[in-house]
């Protein structure tokens, strides 16, 4: 079980909120990108970012165009595991793609705040927050390899590279 920073924010947050498209083509490096990770949503988030951090979020995180830089920013700004009631489905599998844990969880955005510590036990499949316990869908063992690998590149390239 690990202890992570939380940050929190509602729902039907989409990916041009998350990264904005006007960056899309000219930003290309993962520090440029994570300067601008939610900067329309919450300008201080990209500066006090740190690795290991997690996103709690409502229904319908990501939704919106399936632009990947709406996952990679906040990959490379050092998120590690966004928790949300929904997600976008596109968003979803970006998430696992690129390596960043996404879970759903309902219930928890009520009792958690910005900057409280979550401990995020994916093995149990359970997170604690605040002395509560909640539960979230195992992820599928396919599934798991892509995350434990870093992202479904990594995996592909570990495996035609043995």
């Amino acid at each position: 079980m690990s202890k992570h920073r939380v940050w929190v924010y509602g729902g039907n947050v989409n990916t041009d909120v998350i990264f904005p498209g006007k960056y899309t083509y000219t930003l290309k490096t993962p520090e440029e990108i994570a300067a601008h990770a939610l900067e329309d949503l919450d300008p201080s988030f990209a500066g006090q970012a740190q690795p290991g951090d997690v996103i709690v979020a409502g229904c319908n995180w990501g939704c919106g165009s399936s632009r990947e830089q709406g996952v990679t920013a906040l990959k490379y700004a050092g998120v590690r595991a966004i928790i949300a009631e929904s997600f976008g489905g596109l968003y979803y599998r970006n998430c696992i793609n690129q390596g960043v844990l996404p879970v759903i969880c309902t219930g928890l955005l009520k009792r958690v705040r910005s900057g409280d510590e979550i401990e995020l036990d994916v093995d149990n499949a359970t997170l604690q927050v605040s002395g509560q316990r909640f539960a979230f869908a195992r992820l599928s063992p396919s599934v798991q390899a892509i995350l434990d690998a870093g992202g479904l590149l990594p995996m592909l390239q570990r495996r035609f590279s043995a």
